[in-house]
């Protein structure tokens, strides 16, 4: 029987101007299952939050151009996005502002990754319940692939001209699935599943076909996809 048994993951923002303590965090937190996405500043972190359903967004308080402080009050006021703060040992007073305009904790510098973790599962016990698990469909939401844009509700995929890009029905549930389980490794069996196409046979490799076809539409570059990626001798993950 297919193995389809599959656990939400919380989606992480690691937001950072330090390169190796953006580095450092994520590749800790990804090891300990979380799907983490990283960004430099505040530009690149209001375009994933936009884009994308987030969790939880580790925000550090000093940053060139728009500072942590003014990032945490615009999360605060435009989603339900839980936030934790870091901080300078010194900057009791940022801490408390934080807290006053939104931010759900706050990790001292340098940071403890163990204490760090623990405050990531602590704010998520809090808040789960107060926005929707990653990878919900919700009316109106939209999903990047690539330079593509999928809507699940209506079944459309639009390319970065706004042109829509003909899909099929198996294709829209394919993509739908992926973004339902960002992240996490599917073999054949689960996709197939999933995406309810009850007509394939054992060992069928059909969803191969099916996935080469839907890379030439959202990949960059189908020839070395990375929008749904290979797992050799596993399956599939889309990144």
């Amino acid at each position: 029987m297919p193995n389809t048994a599959l656990t939400a993951i919380a989606h992480i923002v690691v937001c950072d101007d330090e390169p190796d303590i953006r580095d450092t965090v994520s590749e800790y937190l990804q090891g300990k299952g979380y799907a983490v996405t990283t960004a430099d500043g505040g530009l690149a972190l209001r375009r994933i939050v936009d884009s994308e359903h987030v969790d939880v967004v580790i925000l550090d308080i000093k940053m060139p151009g728009e500072d942590g402080l003014s990032l945490a009050r615009y999360l605060h006021e435009h989603s339900k996005v839980a936030i934790i703060m870091l901080t300078g040992s010194a900057e009791v007073v940022d801490r408390v502002v934080g807290l006053e305009i939104g931010a759900d904790d706050y990790v001292g510098k340098p940071v403890d990754l163990r204490e760090l973790l623990a405050r990531v599962k602590a704010v998520l016990r809090r808040t789960s319940g107060q926005s929707a698990p990653w990878g919900e469909v919700t009316p109106g939401r939209s999903l990047q692939f690539g330079t593509c844009r999928f809507f699940p509700e209506t079944h459309k995929l639009y390319n970065a001209q706004g042109e829509e890009v003909a899909i099929t029905p198996m294709e829209s549930q394919l993509l739908t699935v992926f973004a339902e389980h960002r992240g996490r490794i599917l073999n054949r069996d689960q996709l197939l599943e999933l995406a309810h196409d009850r007509g394939w046979e054992p060992f069928d490799r059909s969803i191969d076909i099916r996935i080469s076809r839907l890379r030439k539409k959202i990949e960059p570059n189908a020839t070395k996809p990375e929008v749904i990626k290979t797992v050799r001798g596993v399956g599939y993950v889309y990144s």
